[in-house]
């Protein structure tokens, strides 16, 4: 075998240097666009945690100011708290201060005085006397006071209904008797002429009566007493006044 053959026969990888190369070059190409990507989504996220660590901020600048709001409120309670304790003690000391003022006047009077027999401690029966006076003179008065008051007087208007029997009855006459019926507690008002149908014509009254003294039956009777002229008497409308 020749020097050729034998290193034809050799297991010999002349070209390996060259393959490296391929196949770094290969690695490196396929490595590229994958590590782009990580970088873009690494920057994605960064920028994600920057705007989230802005909005932290934000809400952590709300809450400093709410809580100083809190503060400065609690504050104002406490001042008010404390300025409503202080009060009553001060407003005892005038009280306590006047007290000896108002009871010297009272020693001096005392002092002023011989005999400590002339003191009556218990008071005296004169006034008693005096007060059931006083008392029993205001009743009087009120009572004079409320006699003299009117009494309140229950009235009522009503409307009349008179109707005559005919056309040809004198409605002028019909009026006149029916005014003419007098009573205490009555007082006539206006009136006027309504027509009815077939030229006859009602006479339509109005007035005013005392309810304890003037019924509306009884004066009915009165008026239909006229019978030359009046047929009937209706009570067309009764309010109370």
């Amino acid at each position: 075998m020749s020097g050729l053959q034998c290193l034809a026969s050799e297991n010999i990888w002349f070209d390996k240097q060259r393959y490296d190369e391929a196949e770094k070059n290969f690695y490196e190409g396929a490595n590229g666009p994958s590590t782009q990507h990580q970088s873009s989504s690494h920057a994605g996220g960064d920028q994600e945690l920057i705007s989230r660590m802005k909005s932290l901020e934000l809400e952590n600048e709300t809450l400093h100011k709410v809580v100083e709001e809190m503060r400065a409120a609690l504050k104002q309670l406490e001042s008010r708290v404390v300025m409503l304790e202080k009060t009553p003690a001060s407003a005892a000391v005038p009280c306590a201060k006047a007290a000896p003022v108002q009871a010297a006047p009272a020693k001096e009077v005392n002092g002023g005085g011989d005999d400590d027999d002339d003191i009556d401690l218990f008071g005296s029966d004169e006034d008693d006397e005096e007060s059931a006076r006083v008392k029993q003179e205001r009743l009087d008065a009120y009572a004079a006071k409320k006699s003299k008051k009117p009494a309140l007087i229950a009235k009522s208007s009503i409307l009349l209904d008179v109707k005559p029997w005919d056309d040809e009855t004198d409605m002028a006459k019909l009026e006149e008797c029916v005014r003419s019926v007098q009573m205490d507690g009555l007082l006539w008002g206006a009136s006027k002429l309504v027509p009815v149908g077939y030229g006859i014509k009602k006479l339509q009254i109005s007035c005013v009566v005392e309810d304890d003294k003037v019924g509306t039956d009884i004066l009915e009777e009165e008026i239909v007493k006229f019978e030359d002229f009046i047929q009937s008497v209706d009570v067309a409308a009764f309010n109370k006044i």
